[in-house]
């Protein structure tokens, strides 16, 4: 993710949520209910591992040990203000670009110990809200899948119209949902 570039995506998953990708499409606290663009979701379900466009199949952490992709995500606990999680491998590997950013310090993993500042920690308590976001063009979105978790702070606002509408098919400007209201 590009910090000085705005970007426009729906908000999956809130803090306190937990989220997943199972064949393409978003689960958020084990439910199935339709969340986000599901015709990308579908498309994504329905594409096999060596179909997918160059640097698009693996998803963040991008590491061996969780080897997440677009297709099978999660899952990923989505932190609030206050919530603790245990320092182990898997939960350094998750969240440690964000306990870097919130603690200003670094961060490292060794013989089983996580330490911050080089001091070992057993557990990490967040200092603020994450959040999911997702793109609408699924095999062509730079969002959570690949940036991971969004801090509260760098929300700037609510999109309110559409701007620009292509047609995925055809390509065309729809001219009947330029200025749309957003609902």
């Amino acid at each position: 993710m590009h910090i000085l570039k705005y970007y426009i995506k729906r908000c999956i998953g809130l803090p306190g949520d937990t989220l997943s990708i199972r064949n393409g499409r978003f689960r958020i606290n084990g439910t199935n209910e339709p969340l986000g663009n599901m015709d990308s979701q579908e498309r994504i379900g329905r594409t096999l591992p060596g179909e997918f466009p160059d640097g698009v199949y693996k998803a963040f952490p991008f590491d061996s040990v969780i080897s997440w992709n677009i297709r099978n995500f999660g899952p990923l606990y989505v932190p609030k203000a206050g919530d603790k999680v245990e320092m182990n491998r898997e939960n350094y590997l998750l969240y440690r670009k964000l306990i870097a950013w919130e603690q200003k310090a670094e961060i490292n993993y060794n013989d089983s110990t996580v330490f911050l500042n080089g001091e070992p920690i057993r557990e990490y308590r967040f200092l603020k809200n994450y959040y999911f976001m997702a793109g609408d063009k699924g095999l062509n979105s730079q969002d959570s899948r690949y940036w991971g978790l969004l801090p509260e702070e760098y929300i700037v606002g609510k999109a309110a119209f559409v701007w620009k509408s292509v047609d995925p098919y055809t390509g065309q400007f729809r001219r009947d949902r330029f200025m749309k209201k957003i609902e």
